[in-house]
Formats: C-alpha cells, sequence, structure tokens
C-alpha cells in the first residue's frame, strides 16, 4: 500500500533525522476549531524545536498519509465527517476512499508501516468504567502489546479505570514506564494514586529499553506514562467531582462506544470552565518534547 509522505518527511527520511509520530483525533474529536489546529501546529513546532519532525498521521480521501500540510492540518480540522479510525476501521476507511483521524490504535499501526519509532499522544485508551459489564475496552491496549512503537503519553485518561486499565497492560505484557517518578500519572493530574509498573529518568534509557525488545524479538511497543508540568496539573481533588458528575451524565444519557470519551472530555471541559483544555494542550506539548528526545536517542544508539 502506498504511503503519501509530506515533503518535510520524506526529507527527513532521506537525511536520517528522527521523526515523531502524531495522532490526528486530537484534532478532529479533541478540540473545538481554531483551538485543535493550533494545537496541532504548536505540537508540532515542539518536535522540531527538539531535532525531531513531527509526522501527523490521517486518512485523507482513502490515502493514508504521513506527515500533513498546513493546508491539509486546516482542512481537517474544519472537517465534520472525518471518521475516528482504529484498528478495527482502519483498513475499511482507506479501501472506501474516506477521510479519518487516527486514534493510538490507528497511528500506531500507521507509523510502524512508516518506519517511525515514537508517537506521542495526550493519553491512551484504556479500561472504561462499569467495563465488567460493559465490556468496553479500547483497542489502544491490545495494539501496544502488538505493534513495536514505543508510544509517549501523559498516562491513561483519567476518565478511566486505572487500576483495571494496568492490569490489562500487564496481562498484555506491555511495559508501562513512568518518566521520572515512582506514581502512574492520571493524564491532567501528576499521580492517579497507582505506582507505576517501572520507572526510567532518561530518555537514553527509555531508547535502550525499546531497541531492547527488538533485540529479543519481543512483539509489542511501550507505554511512556510522563507527568503533566506541575504547574498546568488539576489534582485529582478538583477532577474527581467533574469526571463522577459526566460519567454519570453519559450513563443517563445512553452515550456509549465511541461517542463516550468526546462526550466526557467535553463536560469535564465545562465542568472545569476550560482549565481541562488548557492543560491537555500543555500536556501533549511536553510529551512531544520527551518523544522527540528518544526518537534522537534510538537514532543515536541504533548507529553506535
Amino acid at each position: 500500500m502506498e504511503l503519501i509522505l509530506s515533503d518535510e518527511v520524506r526529507s527527513a527520511r532521506a537525511n536520517g533525522t528522527p521523526i515523531v509520530a502524531l495522532e490526528s483525533t486530537i484534532i478532529t474529536h479533541g478540540m473545538p476549531w481554531p483551538q485543535n489546529v493550533d494545537t496541532a501546529a504548536e505540537v508540532e513546532a515542539e518536535v522540531r524545536n527538539h531535532g525531531a519532525t513531527p509526522a501527523t498521521i490521517a486518512v485523507l480521501k482513502g490515502k493514508l498519509h504521513i506527515g500533513l500540510s498546513a493546508a491539509e492540518l486546516s482542512t481537517l480540522g474544519k472537517a465534520h465527517d472525518a471518521l475516528k479510525l482504529s484498528r478495527a476501521d482502519f483498513a475499511a476507511c482507506i479501501a472506501m476512499g474516506k477521510t479519518g483521524a487516527t486514534t493510538v490504535a490507528a497511528t500506531m499501526i500507521a507509523a510502524r508501516l512508516a518506519g517511525i519509532d515514537v508517537f506521542a499522544t495526550g493519553g491512551i485508551g484504556g479500561v472504561h468504567r462499569g467495563a465488567e459489564l460493559s465490556f468496553d475496552i479500547s483497542a489502544d491496549l491490545r495494539e501496544l502489546s502488538e505493534t513495536a512503537v514505543t508510544v509517549v503519553s501523559a498516562g491513561a485518561k483519567a476518565i478511566l479505570d486505572l487500576p483495571k486499565t494496568l492490569e490489562v497492560l500487564e496481562t498484555l505484557g506491555v511495559p508501562v514506564i513512568a518518566y521520572g517518578q515512582d506514581a502512574f500519572p492520571g493524564f491532567w493530574a501528576r499521580d492517579c494514586g497507582l505506582p507505576a509498573p517501572l520507572r526510567m529518568d532518561t530518555a537514553a534509557e527509555i531508547a535502550a529499553a525499546h531497541l531492547m525488545r527488538a533485540r529479543l524479538g519481543l512483539p509489542g511497543g511501550q507505554l511512556v506514562a510522563n507527568p503533566i508540568p506541575l504547574a498546568s496539573e488539576i489534582p485529582l481533588a478538583d477532577l474527581t467531582p467533574a469526571i463522577n458528575t459526566a460519567l454519570a451524565e453519559a450513563e443517563a444519557q445512553g452515550i456509549a462506544a465511541k461517542a463516550v470519551t468526546p462526550f466526557l472530555l467535553d463536560r469535564i471541559f465545562q465542568l472545569t470552565e476550560g482549565r481541562s483544555l488548557a492543560a491537555n494542550c500543555d500536556l501533549v506539548l511536553n510529551n512531544a518534547r520527551l518523544a522527540a528526545a528518544i526518537a534522537a536517542e534510538i537514532a543515536r544508539q541504533r548507529a553506535s
């Protein structure tokens, strides 16, 4: 299958510059216009400023794009009919010639196809609350166990059942690495009250672990849980009432499946008077910086 590389990504591949994959659902389903496109451009600039090339991934009219131009970013940001793509519907979208934005799982698949080792996102999906009844578990978790990409996030989204999410990741054999602390971060909060299975304090350590997994023939990637900057944090004490209210409203309105996360994020934005969106922007930028450092280290160690 043909990959449509942006000029910037094509140049980076030719020059051996580290590349960081970026998802596109944050543009179509995560933020309102024009903040979605502004934030995407800021994240790309942050990757560049830290020595790597950004590759925002999306399907445009049935073509898988690895890297988007400014015009393509703007068009995607204004789209109202873009599909939200995960592993299950990724191929169908391409086959039918439609436009879709990639979730964590789909971005990982595309990054692997393009030979990109590192992917920066906001927070991964996971086990939804009440999953023992609904079986609502994100495909992101299994993708992490199958696709050899290191994913830098601020942990899993705080709206999820975080203990069960960590249990599933352990069962699937996914390394969960907290960066610079022992606690597992909970997206807007630096500490969700759970210990992280692993801790690493440098990009070099994370890069070495990524390369060692390949040498050992282990399938799957790594989840790097990078805590939100302290100045941007919304503590759990402030978050918990908003999350509980949003969850109760979603249940009362019968909102389910792919509609759940966008609904919850929008209601939490309203209930926190915009604090959650500002924090989301800051944590994505923070993850982009760390991802660029890891990508550079992987390139350096692979060449040595």
